[in-house]
């Protein structure tokens, strides 16, 4: 009896050694890269003389399947752990090199209880087909239904799990396995014999490929009968040879499939327990009105600051910029469109000194002070607008800031920020691409933006924005998108041309929208302080003004 030593063969599409099955006529079918091939394209392998002197094309199918069972044993494979009564059960052979070693399982594959195929497994992991493989479920023909059905993504999973059932309760249950994670429209024709069980157990391989198969599969086989098995191992034979303690329970413990996008109740209780541990981060002490109506920032949200030209937008986000960094530890971004880095950086470093460099120049000595307290420990990236951003990728560089760690970004304004980050798109498609790129941003990232918007244009018969008139939310210049995404407004102004200094510094603020708390309406003021740069409390009760 002569002998050939297996050796694998790799996939040319993929360079996979060890994923690539070969068909009674020559065919072939890469299990990693999904990709078929003819005859011709397997010559190599198909010319080999296959174990035991069978011959490789044989006339009569029947006659090969017949020898198989009457010349290979059934054993239990030790390396595996398998026990011999589970390969009896699953009628299981192998054969054996000129040591006395396993070499080869063959897996058969039955139709309406009749056999038809073998699949072999060259160890350590090459694939041949014996007879009419065409689909199935390996271990199909055992059982007729009940209340637990368990598919796994390979033959020895499912040997692996019943050998841990076996161990336990000294009998089989129903279990069976699709050929690979590129079949799994082999489930298909089994669907009506698949629900006659009352619940569907999907244990696949813990890999991309064996996830999107359990997509697949949960979608043939009907959502309503699917409960999935996780382990942390890679498949369950690894599960069974790591954990077999663990193994029962893992069948038993399992979890209901919802398609993506749809909750179930332990899903939904999961994201309640989330929100409901959002951390709410005040406002300075000085927006102490802000902080009663908005309980503060929370990550995960937008939140708009719109006011008329002049009335203090950029100086409020310094303020909450300069607050984080005296109170948390955490990373920010600052995109400011309307100024340079530099001029960006020499605000924020005066005003950290309370030093306005718009009163008086402030000695470079002065400013590395004010610039140290607040860039020392690199946990302010600002982007260079000007430099870098020339092919309408901003949007990239607001997910670096993301994926280097900023928890807290600063974006003045809107307007222009859509003109980058539009992709080419004009008008309220423009807006809405760039206000939906947000939304994506802090979900994904678990971010907080604060964005600046500006208004349209008052009618000749309201007080301007610029008198100290507090918008509406219409008054939100652009698309609804923006008061749409955003979770939080604030409306504020200034009287620009008030007749005393005091009243002219005095910035009125008001809540338009607040999704957290619902709260609306006037929420105090504070005063800018022209020397220092900075905005502090403001002891006058003035009245919004909203004609």
């Amino acid at each position: 009896m002569s002998r050939v030593t297996s050796r694998n063969l790799a996939c040319d599409n993929c360079n996979s050694s060890d994923a690539k099955q070969i068909y009674e006529d020559g065919s072939g079918f890469c299990f990693s890269c999904e990709h078929y091939f003819k005859a011709s394209d397997t010559k190599e392998l198909t010319e080999r003389k296959p174990y035991n002197n069978m011959t490789a094309k044989p006339e009569n199918f029947a006659n090969r399947l017949k020898e198989i069972e009457t010349v290979y044993p059934i054993k239990g494979f030790r390396e595996r752990n398998i026990f011999k009564p589970v390969s009896e059960h699953y009628n299981v052979r192998v054969s054996h090199d000129l040591d006395g070693e396993i070499d080869a399982h063959f897996y058969p594959y039955y139709e309406e209880g009749v056999l038809v195929a073998y699949k072999q497994r060259i160890l350590p992991k090459q694939f041949l087909s014996i007879g009419n493989l065409k689909g199935g479920l390996f271990g199909q023909q055992n059982y007729s239904g009940g209340k637990k059905l368990v598919i796994t993504e390979g033959e020895l999973d499912a040997m692996a799990l019943q050998s841990a059932w076996y161990k336990k309760y000294k009998r089989f249950m129903p279990i069976v396995s699709i050929r690979s994670a590129s079949c799994t429209d082999d489930l298909i024709a089994e669907r009506a014999w698949i629900r006659n069980f009352d619940e569907v157990v999907l244990w696949f391989d813990n890999d991309a490929k064996g996830q999107e198969a359990v997509k697949k599969a949960a979608r043939i086989i009907g959502y309503d009968k699917i409960r999935l098995a996780t382990h942390s191992e890679k498949d369950a034979s690894a599960a069974w040879l790591a954990t077999p303690n663990e193994v029962v329970n893992c069948i038993y413990q399992t979890t209901r499939y919802t398609p993506a996008g749809i909750l179930g109740k332990e899903e939904l209780w999961k994201k309640l327990e989330e929100y409901n541990s959002i951390e709410s981060v005040p406002y300075p002490p000085f927006m102490d009105g802000l902080n009663k109506k908005l309980k503060g920032m929370r990550k995960g949200e937008i939140t708009l600051w719109t006011s008329g030209t002049g009335s203090g937008k950029s100086t409020l986000l310094r303020e909450i910029a300069l607050h984080l960094i005296d109170t948390t530890e955490s990373r920010m971004g600052i995109i400011s469109l309307e100024e340079s880095p530099a001029e960006t950086a020499r605000k924020l470093a005066g005003a950290a000194i309370f030093k306005n460099p718009a009163e008086n120049e402030i000695p470079l000595d002065e400013l590395r002070v004010g610039y140290d307290k607040v860039f020392d420990t690199d946990r302010v990236m600002v982007l260079d607008h000007y430099g870098s951003i020339n092919d309408g990728s901003i949007m990239d560089f607001l997910e670096h800031m993301c994926l280097s760690g900023c928890e807290y970004i600063f974006i003045d304004h809107i307007t222009i920020l859509v003109s980058e980050g539009s992709e080419g798109l004009t008008g309220n498609e423009a807006v809405d691409k760039v206000m939906n790129d947000l939304l994506k941003l802090v979900k994904k990232y678990d971010v907080w933006i604060g964005l600046i918007s500006h208004l349209r244009k008052a009618n000749s018969q309201s007080k301007s924005f610029e008198d100290g008139r507090i918008p509406s939310i219409d008054d939100i210049r652009g698309s609804g998108s923006i008061k749409q995404i955003s979770m939080d407004i604030i409306g504020f102004a200034r009287d620009l041309g008030a007749e005393s200094d005091e009243e002219r510094n005095i910035i009125q603020t008001k809540v338009l929208k607040c999704r957290y708390t619902g709260l609306t309406g006037p929420s105090g003021s504070f005063k800018y302080d022209f020397h220092t740069g900075r905005l502090e409390p403001s002891h006058e009760d003035f009245q919004p003004i909203t004609l």
